[in-house]
């Protein structure tokens, strides 16, 4: 057997958990264009009577979408839920200090919510509350708004405004980042873990089944990572469901082998979360799980924005152009292996955000009065939600491997599979090496399997290209042929640095 090909074996008995529909979740941020021009723009020539682009609406919908995080992200800590609602004509201009930028107010909660139905059934709301410069009590006033069916002040000031039926909204963040310097009302983790508890409590009041989020560390690097998180939930434990996790990656003085290997950095900052919740749990003898919310993930070139933060160049502008990431293949695969780790780890993360939806490090640009179209990351999340849904099953690779500088000895092959209700397997792989392809074995004996169905990657001679305004269809995943199952037993050849999707029934 040659050491140059990867192997692992995939058995029904062994499972790690099931997917959650909402690992496929996205977010939605005031900032930047991600709402006006992406979204969101009246007199567009595709735009609907709400003016929504119906051809940003089209992408999502192939996107997969399942759940979109709104209105941020940084600009919740100085939102103001009124602000949003009502006649747009009466609705204030306000400063955003997050991105130095002017809010118009004209999309607003009414909007979010008719945008996530025309998605479609499957697209639900995930709302962030306001705990950086404000607290429980309008916590409490945009739930009786949103959800209370009529008879209040509150619920009949929605019906006035035009939406009859409540929201429905079952999923809330308490806040963002709240660990972080640079968010308005930034707290130490014991501020944010009372305001977290009164919060939780006090909506738990209006409604016992509401699912609630508490703020965890905005990365593993951060100096406070995991005292945050036992302190936090000290408090919270018994009043919220999950903790939220979120993850940046790009590559740092050009090493690139260490950036292929970012999904090392993220699954092991999911099981330090899981240790960690799981420890506090154990010390208050309690026999409940808290699951995680990685309602934050991407490749962002981050010193990017810094370069321009720092610039002093900001001017309070409606929508400017920020955050807009123009991402190649080596991206591409990159972002692939982050949502292999995500689903690797499917028994605990039970909602995951890929941050943003359009424009703003998103898998959809569009232009002001043109055209959208998919960036080179639009792929792997779009095959991953269609194909990754099931049963994950336990993937243990015997992979040659690569030095990195940042994470040592890798494996060159990073892959998880699911197994569908059907019987169907999907197999998704990357292959880190960017010079070499990797020969694949998968033992399926157990699962009686018989066929490839297909075998697509996304792989490119120029690891540079992408997709552009100029040249919007530069990259696409392509069928590799080749692919075969004989006697219980899947070869492959995995193109180098590639993502790939073999389906097999």
């Amino acid at each position: 057997m040659s050491k140059s090909t990867a192997r692992f074996t995939l058995d029904p008995a062994f499972t790690v958990g099931e997917v959650d529909p909402r690992v496929f979740g996205s977010f939605v941020e005031h900032l930047g264009r991600c709402v006006y021009t992406g979204v969101f723009e009246p007199g567009h020539p595709t735009a609907d009577e709400d003016g929504i682009r119906r051809d940003v609406l089209e992408l999502v919908r192939e996107l997969g979408v399942t759940t979109i995080r709104y209105p941020g992200g940084n600009f919740v800590s100085g939102y103001r839920w009124e602000d949003s609602v009502g006649p747009v004509e009466d609705r204030p201009r306000r400063l955003d200090l997050a991105w130095r930028s002017t809010e118009t107010n004209r999309f607003g909660l009414s909007e979010y919510i008719a945008f996530l139905k025309k998605i479609g059934p499957r697209a639900e709301p995930m709302m962030a509350l306001n705990l950086g410069t404000r607290g429980v009590a309008e916590a409490l006033q945009l739930q009786e708004y949103a959800n209370h069916p009529a008879g209040t002040a509150l619920s009949d000031l929605r019906v006035s405004h035009g939406d009859k039926d409540p929201f429905g909204i079952r999923l809330w963040c308490l806040g963002n980042e709240m660990d972080g310097p640079w968010q308005t009302g930034h707290k130490t983790a014991q501020e944010y873990g009372r305001i977290a508890a009164e919060t939780a409590r006090a909506m738990r009041q209006i409604d016992p089944e509401v699912e609630l989020v508490a703020c965890g560390s905005s990365s593993q690097s951060m100096p406070t990572f995991a005292t945050w998180e036992a302190t936090v939930l000290e408090e919270t434990y018994d009043l919220v469901d999950h903790i939220s996790l979120h993850a940046y990656y790009q590559p740092e003085d050009g090493d690139l082998d260490s950036f292929l290997a970012s999904a090392v950095d993220m699954e092991s900052f999911i099981e330090n979360v899981v240790a960690t919740c799981d420890h506090v749990g154990a010390r208050l003898k309690s026999k409940k799980k808290i699951n995680l919310s990685f309602d934050e993930w991407n490749v962002w070139y981050i010193s990017r924005w810094h370069e321009i933060e720092n610039s002093g160049t900001r001017d309070w502008a409606e929508a400017p152009r920020l955050l807009e990431d123009n991402y190649s293949v080596l991206d591409a695969v990159v972002f692939g292996s982050l949502l292999i780790a995500l689903l690797r780890h499917a028994d605990r993360v039970t909602v995951a955000c890929l941050a943003q939806l359009v424009n703003v490090i998103a898998p959809i640009m569009t232009e002001p009065g043109g055209p959208a179209w998919r960036q080179t990351t639009f792929f792997p999340f779009a095959q991953a939600a269609k194909y990754g849904r099931g049963q994950v099953l336990d993937v243990r690779v015997d992979s040659p491997t690569y030095e990195t500088k940042k994470y040592g000895e890798t494996d060159l092959l990073h892959a998880t599979a699911v197994r569908g209700e059907d019987g169907t397997v999907t197999v998704l792989a990357v292959n880190r090496s960017r010079t070499d392809a990797l020969p694949l074995e998968v033992a399926l004996g157990a699962l009686g399997l018989t066929d490839v169905v297909e075998h697509s990657a996304l792989a490119d001679a120029d690891p540079d290209a992408r997709n552009t305004l100029d040249d919007p269809e530069r990259v696409a995943p392509h069928t590799v042929e080749g692919t075969a199952l004989t006697d219980g037993t899947l070869t492959a050849v995995l193109e180098p640095l590639s993502w790939n999707v073999i389906r097999l029934a």
